[in-house]
């Protein structure tokens, strides 16, 4: 079943509603799955919290719609307040689970601490930060890194694609990107310019990735980056360009991401579950059933789904969970 795109990249919370309900019960019990939590069992009720990255929300979203197609009286809201502000959200009691572009930050940390939260990150993807063009640019497939440091470093003035490349046409270099509260603005920074946070602040800059993508494929000379699903929704109008990190040119494919060969763009998406909401039975469920069915969520949520070793890792770091909240 094609889970709806309005669902899957929701900005604002989401609650699922009977509808979509209806929708992805209609797959049968071979799409939800029968190893999930809740499906036999005690029938479970209440409510699942989850804010945070924008990019981690499609594979929460899809995440929830499964779960709740077993588990129809649990509702799961996923809002979007940015890794940043999903963590802030976390720290301060108003959230089960945060999505995360990248790993939690000492301050972060401090924060967390102070208000008593205690946390186990999961990995629960992996994903190919996408840098995109228009469909119509015909004259750039692969950018170095050195490139991309020189178009996105703090005060650079760069704007036009000749700039950039003398073999490329005198276009203007019109650039679309992630608000500074966003993990792949974070990830992207330090990766690319060296420096989380560094970056030139002329751009249009957005939390909705839907706006960027617009922004990009609306503009001839237009550039963007965001993760890589959002690029798998929008083939039809976006090209995902090649990065060259000395080794030559190397495309944000599913076996490079995993390989690490996709440098220095692939990075790992993780969800954070409080250990205090796994007193909640409705939270406990959720959380075994994402990390038990991780794989089929990741690709049907186009994300790069965990290695034989990175579910390994995932499912100790389960239990590591678990021990936090007997403790």
């Amino acid at each position: 079943m094609n889970i709806p795109t309005s669902l899957r990249r929701a900005k604002n919370p989401v609650v699922l509603t009977a509808a979509v309900l209806l929708a992805v019960s209609a797959c049968g019990s071979a799409e939800a799955g029968s190893d999930g939590s809740g499906g036999e069992g005690e029938k479970l009720s209440g409510t699942v919290q989850v804010d945070g990255s924008s990019t981690v929300a499609p594979l929460s979203t899809v995440a929830a719609e499964l779960f709740r197609a077993e588990n129809a009286d649990v509702e799961v809201a996923v809002g979007t307040s940015g890794t940043g502000g999903g963590f802030e959200k976390f720290c301060h009691g108003e959230s089960d689970i945060s999505n995360a572009s990248r790993a939690i930050e000492d301050i972060e940390v401090s924060a967390c601490k102070l208000k008593g939260v205690e946390y186990q990150a999961l990995q629960v993807a992996g994903d190919g930060l996408s840098v995109v063009v228009s469909k119509g640019n015909d004259f750039v497939e692969c950018l170095t890194v050195d490139q991309l440091r020189m178009i996105w470093q703090p005060g650079s003035e760069i704007d036009n694609w000749n700039q950039v490349d003398a073999s490329f046409p005198d276009q203007e270099l019109e650039l679309f990107g992630p608000g500074t509260n966003s993990g792949t603005f974070d990830y992207f920074t330090d990766a690319v310019n060296g420096e989380e946070g560094a970056s030139r602040t002329d751009y249009t800059a957005n939390e909705d990735d839907d706006l960027i993508v617009r922004g990009v494929s609306g503009s001839a000379g237009g550039m963007g980056y965001f993760g890589h699903s959002y690029y798998e929704e929008n083939k039809d109008k976006l090209k995902a360009l090649a990065i060259d990190s000395g080794d030559g040119c190397v495309a944000p494919t599913v076996q490079a991401v995993q390989n690490g060969s996709y440098k220095p763009l692939a990075r790992p998406l993780f969800i954070y579950p409080k250990a205090s909401s796994l007193e909640k039975p409705e939270v406990a469920a959720f959380i075994e059933y994402y990390v038990e069915n991780n794989k089929r969520i990741a690709e049907k949520a186009n994300f790069v789904p965990l290695s034989a070793e990175q579910d390994a890792e995932l499912r100790e770091d389960l239990a590591a969970l678990k021990a936090k909240q007997e403790s």
